[in-house]
């Protein structure tokens, strides 16, 4: 099996404090998918990282800017802490290697994204786990936006032939308005009236961003917090199920 894992920058950065690693969370993060035997790809949102440096030049994922300065600065802001995760998990025995999408994603004039897989197939098939992130992306007609990590979630889940998708958060799913969790959500609609923008810093649009961006997927994905990260690891559904109507492409 092939799972695309998500892991919050909410989760293994404290968010509040630029450029923090949470290292507990991290490290726990690091062993279970050390004790997966699934393949697995790995993304990991901006945290403290990104979000704080694409705030301060005014850029997001609709926001762009042609100021390479800018690019960079958040480029290697997202870099520092892909080397970290990577570091954290080769130091639990993971094969990781990094990815930066800046280097591979382009965005058209209409927004959507085009991220080439193939040499993320190869590494999977060499026995690697690819570690993406989100990241800046070259985008025609606005110089760079913001790419989520969410937005490469979608990407690889459509592109790959993947089996499960899970996005560790902060939170140990979707919340309704008495903070219980939504067990399943199949359109936005259901859930539209809930959802606000996340607490800290993000340019990426928080938990409603997520939702409307996971249900484009052709497999449902598993949103959960971190406490059940192992769980999802090992074949469960904790948290909510986000299952939107989008069918499989021809080539899964």
């Amino acid at each position: 099996m092939t799972v695309v894992l998500k892991l919050g920058g909410s989760v293994i950065t404290r968010k509040s404090e630029p450029e923090t690693i949470a290292e507990s969370a991290l490290d726990a993060a690091a062993e279970a998918v050390a004790g997966t035997e699934e393949d697995v790809v790995v993304v990991h949102g901006g945290g403290s990282f990104g979000h704080h440096h694409a705030d301060r030049h005014g850029v997001s994922t609709t926001d762009g800017t042609d100021d390479a300065v800018a690019v960079t600065d958040v480029h290697d802001a997202m870099k520092r802490l892909n080397d970290a995760v990577v570091e954290r998990l080769q130091d639990h025995g993971v094969s990781a290697v990094p990815v930066h999408p800046f280097s591979l994603a382009s965005r058209d004039e209409d927004g959507a994204l085009s991220l080439p897989t193939d040499g993320i197939e190869a590494m999977l098939g060499e026995g690697f786990v690819p570690v993406l992130h989100g990241d800046m992306v070259v985008h025609s007609g606005d110089g760079a936006t913001v790419l989520s990590g969410d937005e490469l979630v979608v990407a690889l889940g459509r592109a790959l032939p993947v089996d499960r998708v899970g996005l560790c958060s902060a939170v140990p799913g979707v919340l309704d308005s008495a903070d219980e969790v939504v067990p399943r959500i199949e359109n936005f609609a259901e859930v539209a009236d809930v959802l606000g923008a996340s607490d800290a810093t993000d340019v990426t649009g928080g938990m409603a961003a997520k939702v409307r961006t996971l249900l484009d997927l052709p497999v449902p994905a598993v949103v959960f917090g971190l406490d059940d990260l192992d769980a999802f690891l090992a074949g469960s559904a904790p948290g909510t199920v986000v299952a939107g109507s989008t069918p499989p492409n021809d080539s899964r």
